[in-house]
């Protein structure tokens, strides 16, 4: 079982991992009743044949449903997926939280030592002189 946990993850994470697979997930979330594939295509500067490539990915990872109406594919968002990866995020959630948390406490409770950023920026390091190598007797 863990395994197949697992595996599932990995392929879904692979299926995020991408930017324009992203960005037609996000597409999907405008339609409700799913696009077609030309539809979802459509604004993208990708060749047809390269979106079905990104479809067949996010299909294969479960995170998008196709069905085929006569000639028209229509794909539609599968959210339960997504709840997966979503529930595995969470488990370091409470991890990174509680970390964030005493980070800005720390720096909350830091007495104000005057930096400023900017002029640090253009400050200047001081010229350390050249070590000098001593030469053999």
């Amino acid at each position: 079982m863990v395994k197949y946990q697992e595996a599932e993850l990995n392929d879904i994470f692979a299926a995020l991992a991408d930017p324009t697979r992203r960005a037609l997930l996000a597409r999907l979330e405008e339609g409700e009743d799913g696009l077609s594939v030309s539809e979802l295509a459509q604004p993208f500067d990708v060749s047809l044949p390269a979106v079905m490539k990104h479809l067949t990915v996010l299909s294969d990872a479960g995170l998008i449903r196709r069905q085929k109406t006569g000639r028209t594919v229509n794909i539609r968002l599968q959210p339960e997926k997504m709840a997966h990866a979503m529930a595995w995020l969470s488990r370091y959630e409470h991890f990174w939280t509680e970390r964030l948390d005493r980070l800005a406490a720390f720096v909350e409770a830091a007495p104000d030592t005057g930096f400023d950023p900017e002029t640090a920026k253009s400050a200047k390091s001081p010229k350390r002189p050249k070590p000098t190598a001593k030469k053999a007797p």
